[in-house]
C-alpha cells in the first residue's frame, strides 16, 4: 500500500473533490482517480460515492480515514527526524502508574536514556485516573497506566496484563487456601481508592454480599503490600508485586470465587500529538515489559 495513494485519498476526502485534490497535489485528475482505484482494489472496498452534490466517503472510507492520516503523519515525522542531524532533545513528561513504576521504573529509564540521551525525562507517579486527566490537560506527554477503556482524546497501546491474586499475612490467614465472598468479607479489604479501576472492581464485587467488608485504601501499591504483610487486611494485588513476599513466606495466597480478572496496563498519549517520540517510547516500553521476567526491581 503506497503512501502516495493514501495521501491522495486523504486529499479527496478532505476537499470532497477529485479535481481539487489533483490541483493541490500537482497531479492530473485521472492520476488521482487511478490512485484511489488502486487503493480500493487493494482493500477490496469502495471508498467514495459520487452524486450531483459531490464526492463523499462511504462508511468504509470513513473507517479508513483516521488510519490513513496516522500512517501519513508517522511517515512525515519519520522523514523529518531522519533528515534532522540533531537528535531529539528537551523535556518529555511521562506519567507512570504506581504498579508499573514498582516493577519497571529502573529498567525503563535505563532503556529510554540509552535510546534518547538528550531527552530530559520528567516523571510523575500517580493513580491512573489522575494520569488520564493530566494527559487530557496537556500536563503529560505519555502515560503508562491501567487500561480502563478507550477515551476520545487519548490514544492507547497495550502494555501488559498481570494476573491478580488474593493475599494475606500468615498470622492473619494461617492455613486458609480458599474463601468465598461471604467469608472474605469478614476481614478488612486493602484496596486502591474506590474511584480507580481496581477499587471500583472490588466495590462491585462485594456489592453481592449482605455483610459489606471494611475497606482500607491506599494510592500506593507499596503501601498496600506493606499493610498486607503486617496483617492489616486482605489484598488483591498483581502477582509480580507479591512474588517475593510469597516466596519468603511473608504472605500467603488463596483462591476466591469468582477468580479475579487480569489487571491490564497501556501506554497512552493524546490524539493530537504530532511527535513520533511517544510512539517510540511506548514501543520500547512494551518490548521491555514483555520480554523480561515479571520480578520486582531490587
Amino acid at each position: 500500500m503506497r503512501l502516495r495513494n493514501l495521501n491522495s485519498f486523504i486529499k479527496v476526502a478532505t476537499l470532497g473533490s477529485f479535481h481539487g485534490a489533483a490541483a493541490q497535489l500537482h497531479a492530473s485528475q485521472p492520476a488521482i482517480s487511478a490512485r484511489i482505484a488502486t487503493l480500493e482494489e487493494e482493500l477490496g472496498v469502495k471508498l467514495f460515492k459520487r452524486d450531483k452534490r459531490g464526492t463523499k466517503l462511504t462508511a468504509r472510507g470513513m473507517q479508513l480515514l483516521p488510519f490513513a492520516e496516522r500512517l501519513v503523519a508517522i511517515s512525515n515525522e519519520m522523514k523529518a527526524q531522519l533528515q534532522d542531524e540533531s537528535p531529539q532533545q528537551g523535556v518529555f513528561r511521562i506519567g507512570i502508574a504506581d504498579t508499573v513504576a514498582h516493577l519497571w521504573l529502573r529498567d525503563l529509564l535505563k532503556v529510554w536514556r540509552e535510546q534518547h540521551p538528550l531527552i530530559q525525562f520528567e516523571l510523575t507517579i500517580d493513580l491512573s485516573l489522575a494520569l488520564y486527566k493530566q494527559l487530557e490537560d496537556h500536563q503529560l506527554d505519555l502515560a503508562l497506566m491501567v487500561y480502563t477503556g478507550q477515551a476520545s482524546t487519548v490514544k492507547t497501546q497495550p502494555l501488559s496484563a498481570y494476573p491478580q491474586t488474593w493475599v494475606g499475612s500468615p498470622t492473619l490467614m494461617k492455613t486458609v487456601s480458599y474463601l468465598n465472598l461471604e467469608a472474605l468479607s469478614r476481614w478488612p479489604i486493602l484496596s486502591f481508592p474506590s474511584a480507580t479501576g481496581p477499587g471500583k472492581h472490588l466495590q462491585e464485587l462485594f456489592s453481592q454480599v449482605l455483610e459489606k467488608p471494611k475497606f482500607h485504601t491506599s494510592n500506593s501499591v507499596s503501601g498496600l503490600l506493606a499493610m498486607a504483610e503486617q496483617g492489616a487486611g486482605i489484598a488483591l494485588l498483581p502477582e509480580p508485586i507479591v512474588a517475593d513476599a510469597l516466596k519468603a513466606g511473608r504472605l500467603i495466597s488463596f483462591k476466591v470465587d469468582p477468580a479475579p480478572p487480569k489487571l491490564k496496563f497501556c501506554c497512552g498519549w493524546r490524539q493530537d500529538e504530532d511527535r513520533l517520540l511517544p510512539q517510540l517510547l511506548a514501543d520500547s516500553a512494551s518490548q521491555l515489559v514483555n520480554q523480561t521476567p515479571h520480578t520486582q526491581n531490587t
